[in-house]
């Protein structure tokens, strides 16, 4: 069995809305969440909106406010990088693709110009996108186009870990197949292991390996895309199974 590329053990996310005076109630968003992203692997995480799914990846990733995250999270990658659902909002539509990408190389302060150009260059073609395609600004740029962009700036730095977040589901469903068709290549060419959310069971099963499926901050049922799918225990999973066939 693989290395694990992620351990999350009795993760649990508390946030407190204060009044006025101080004082607030506190609501729990993940609750006592324990799981592994092995080498190589894609788990899909699904679930309705906000059952918790994207705060979630953010404690996964360091993205939420110190004193809300209670549990262990370690990671076994370095620079583990987020694809967002929204690359347009994502994306500084001030600045060309090319300076987009370059940028994370820049404060990485690794590399020369030239071998940041060269990266950037590289990276774009192993997205599909050719290289004039680094001239141009997020608004010139269809979603598909734009979702292809974001991938490639969570991937410049070389990860090995990535978390997707909802990626495929701005996109129409052509262009949904194109994108998880991009991610699973990549996978294989870099040898990548994905975190892909989703609250959509027919795009889980198109992509992953395992499924977790979320239900009010818990993970409440798990294994095989194809057991889950085909033989699923609890009715929350039934019910998002009625509502994809």
């Amino acid at each position: 069995m693989n290395e694990p590329v992620l351990e999350v053990n009795d993760l649990s996310v508390t946030y407190t809305d204060k009044n006025v005076f101080g004082r607030g109630r506190t609501f729990q968003a993940v609750k006592n969440v324990s799981f592994q992203v092995r080498q190589g692997e894609i788990l899909g995480l699904v679930g309705e909106s906000g059952c918790g799914k994207s705060t979630l990846s953010k404690a996964i990733l360091g993205m939420l406010p110190p004193g809300t995250v209670q549990g262990q999270i370690i990671h076994h990658t370095k620079r583990p990088q987020m694809v967002f659902q929204d690359p347009f909002s994502s994306l500084n539509p001030a600045k060309t693709v090319g300076w987009i990408l370059e940028e994370p190389l820049r404060v990485f302060g690794k590399y020369d110009a030239a071998e940041r150009k060269r990266r950037v260059l590289d990276m774009l073609e192993r997205v599909g996108l050719e290289r004039e395609y680094a001239d141009r600004r997020p608004r010139e740029l269809s979603g598909g186009q734009r979702q292809r962009v974001s991938i490639a700036v969570a991937l410049i730095q070389r990860p090995r870990f990535i978390v997707a977040d909802e990626p495929v589901s701005a996109l129409d469903v052509t262009i949904q197949a194109q994108i998880l068709d991009l991610l699973w290549d990549l996978r294989r060419e870099l040898d990548l292991s994905y975190l892909f959310i989703s609250h959509d069971l027919n795009v889980i099963y198109s992509i992953c390996d395992r499924v977790m499926v979320m239900e009010a901050g818990r993970i409440i049922e798990e294994g095989p895309v194809e057991q889950v799918y085909d033989h699923p225990q609890q009715e929350y999973t039934k019910k998002l199974l009625q509502a994809v066939r």
